[in-house]
């Protein structure tokens, strides 16, 4: 590096990288503290070759991080319909353990990874990955990070998989004159793919951390009872309670089963997992609040007597609110039937929580005592009403306690079909599709739109903007090419030497630049590199391929990684720790079978 801009941009990299690795502060400050360095030394060194200020901010603009921010609302209407859990839960939720879990979520990705764009497969699956990991009692870290690398191995096998092998192939056949085969990289690409799960399936238990909040449902003393009826026509009839899944959402049990049998009304059965689930149950659980909410987005489940279906509000428009019933309640003493708590509150009783007791009985015939929490399933006005009430203190929403609306839920598997299909097999680039998702899943109600602002994580948006200055930076500093430079000098003449110090140049690259970036840098150079030695093109096209999407040690490289960096609660070290292992199991079949597959 001959310039003290490539030395600052190299600085300001690694100290990100630092600050990243000992939690100095959040993710989204140090990127912007770095990326303001960069503006400030060009700002008092005008032609440092540095970017601009434009040229720096213009990754907030960029159409990846658009795309990312409008992909948010659309998981935002699968989730608060329960679209991904109908569209996944027939195969995900028969998942028995991690291993299990581990197969069923990252083999489809992998799959589905190769011939759609990787970010919105991701993003459709975080809420379904979420409640899976629920289910199963583990951390979701433990299968976030590991779905977002399987669909960057996926994306490896075809030309369409991934932006990256786009562009080289557009670079190559301007170069040529020639269209590559569309399942050109997979020659590498498969066998790093089935490699790179195995490991990830098994590797992940041992190198990857479970990354869990300091505050778990099982700290809650909170303990609700809540009373749900199985649907007469749901997919829950005929399923024991174990394969329903109901023993496995933590701080929640079963404590009775309450059945109509044979003209015997009311019949208590003892709640063993083997026990085979009718219609009309009606279940009576004991649990936190946490579980009472993801209760009720298990499909086959609803309210008994329809009573929130009742209330004169649509569901897109209702949430659950947390009331603390007061001396002066006007339905004290009475139960919750007796006192038409629907009729006079335009609420629906969901729960009922008292000092930690288990209440007897169905959730009806609950008489109200001073002090009982109570979880309602109420309109937004709600809480408005009562603040001038005498009935209720302490009344507060629940968070992430907006209600599932399932009559929508078909609509939105809908609504992001058509986008999958419009990126993917039309014209229309991923930003347009993804926009127009975003407001059909709003104009519809699959969500509201003060719903669909407050799902957009402003966090992992200002993480890939300033990556992509910092990025931008790196390139026009020169930093970039004098890595690459730096690794082809150390190869000599040597054909494979040559080859890779060109996949592992370019490797580092995609960690620091965007992938897109760096596929762009090095093809120049790895097409120098070829006709300097007057070999083939093909091993060196491919290797950029490969090499450019093969970004697992940083959270920045591909925005999958970022996406998931806040979500999953992970720290900078978990991407080298548990992707460094994925990096040389693909450079190590790349450096095999490139030569063999595509000669010099």
């Amino acid at each position: 590096m001959d310039n003290w801009e490539s030395w600052l941009t190299l600085f300001v990299v690694i100290g990100l990288m630092a600050g990243l690795a000992i939690r100095l502060a959040t993710a989204e400050l140090l990127a912007l503290i770095a990326l303001s360095v960069i503006v400030l030394a060009k700002s008092f060194f005008p032609d440092a070759e540095l970017p601009g200020v434009a040229d720096a901010v213009k990754g907030f603009g960029s159409e990846a991080l658009v795309t990312v921010a409008f992909l948010f609302v659309v998981v935002t209407g699968l989730e608060l319909t329960g679209g991904a859990e109908l569209a996944t839960g027939w195969f995900l939720g028969r998942a028995t353990g991690e291993v299990d879990a581990k197969v069923r979520v990252l083999t489809p990705v992998a799959a589905v990874s190769g011939f759609l764009n990787n970010t919105p497969v991701v993003a459709g699956m975080l809420p379904v990955v979420g409640d899976l990991a629920k289910k199963i009692n583990v951390s979701p870290s433990v299968m976030l990070l590991p779905m977002s690398y399987a669909a960057i191995l996926g994306g490896m096998c075809t030309l369409m998989g991934t932006s990256t092998n786009l562009i080289v192939q557009n670079l190559y056949a301007d170069r040529s004159g020639q269209e590559l085969a569309f399942f050109f990289p997979a020659i590498v690409g498969l066998p790093a793919t089935v490699a790179g799960l195995v490991y990830l399936i098994f590797g992940s238990r041992y190198l990857l951390p479970g990354r869990k909040p300091a505050v778990s449902v099982g700290d809650d003393p909170q303990q609700y009872t809540v009373e749900m009826q199985v649907e007469a026509a749901g997919p829950l009839v005929g399923r024991t309670i174990e394969e329903a899944g109901l023993r496995r959402l933590p701080g929640l049990y079963i404590a009775e089963i309450q059945r109509n049998d044979g003209g015997t009304e009311g019949r208590i059965v003892a709640a063993k997992p083997g026990e085979m689930l009718r219609a009309d149950d009606v279940l009576i659980l004991v649990g936190a609040i946490e579980s009472v909410v993801d209760l009720k987005k298990i499909r086959g489940l609803s309210t008994p007597d329809d009573q929130s279906r009742k209330l004169q509000v649509p569901a897109w428009r209702r949430t659950l609110v947390e009331a603390v019933v007061s001396p002066r309640c006007s339905s004290l003493g009475k139960s919750i039937r007796e006192s038409r708590f629907r009729t006079r509150y335009n609420a629906a009783v969901v729960a009922v929580a008292r000092g930690g007791k288990r209440l007897a009985g169905k959730l009806g015939d609950v008489h109200l005592e001073i002090g009982d929490v109570l979880l309602l399933e109420a309109s937004p006005s709600f809480m408005h009403r009562q603040q001038t009430s005498r009935d209720f203190y302490l009344v507060s929403k629940v968070a992430q306690g907006a209600v599932r609306r399932p009559e929508r839920a078909w609509l939105a598997i809908f609504i992001v079909v058509v986008m999958v299909v419009a990126a993917a097999f039309t014209p229309v680039p991923i930003l347009a599709a993804a926009m127009v998702a975003a407001v059909a899943m709003v104009v519809t109600r699959c969500c509201r739109s003060d719903e669909a602002l407050r799902s957009v994580d402003w966090s992992v948006l200002i993480i890939i903007g300033a990556a992509i200055g910092v990025g931008e930076a790196m390139g026009i500093s020169g930093a970039a090419k004098s890595i690459a430079d730096g690794l082809l000098s150390m190869a000599g003449k040597h054909p494979l030497a040559s080859l890779m110090a060109i996949y592992l140049a370019t490797m580092v690259c995609t960690e620091f630049i965007t992938n897109t970036a760096a596929a762009v840098l090095m093809f120049k150079i790895a097409m120098e590199t070829a006709d300097n030695l007057q070999v083939s093109e093909a091993p060196f096209v491919l290797a950029v391929m490969i090499a450019a999407s093969a970004s697992f040690l940083t959270p920045f490289g591909y925005q999958t990684n970022a996406m998931v960096y806040g979500i999953g609660g992970y720290r900078f070290g978990d991407y080298f720790r548990f992707g460094m292992p994925l990096t040389l199991i693909v450079f190590a079949i790349a450096m095999v079978v490139i030569p063999w597959a595509r000669p010099f």
